[in-house]
């Protein structure tokens, strides 16, 4: 397992962006994104540093592992 780095939401929301994640709504500090084909939603904390599990669990939701993520990194 690849360790995940240490990432603000504003850097997870632009690896993601990568994949077909489109900024829908903001809700507070968090950002809603969506993806049609297939769909997904996604929240995600727009925080200075997301923790490890947070992160762990946006990827799953994106239907990633965390070496496809790495590379949109």
């Amino acid at each position: 397992m690849s360790a995940l780095p240490v990432l603000s939401g504003r850097e997870c929301v632009k690896a993601l962006s990568k994949v077909g994640f489109e900024f829908l709504r903001q809700h507070g500090s968090h950002l809603i994104l969506r993806r049609n084909s297939p769909f997904a939603q996604l929240v995600v904390p727009e925080h200075k540093v997301l923790d490890r599990g947070t992160l762990r669990a946006i990827i799953r939701q994106a239907d990633l592992t965390v070496e496809e993520f790495l590379k949109l990194l």
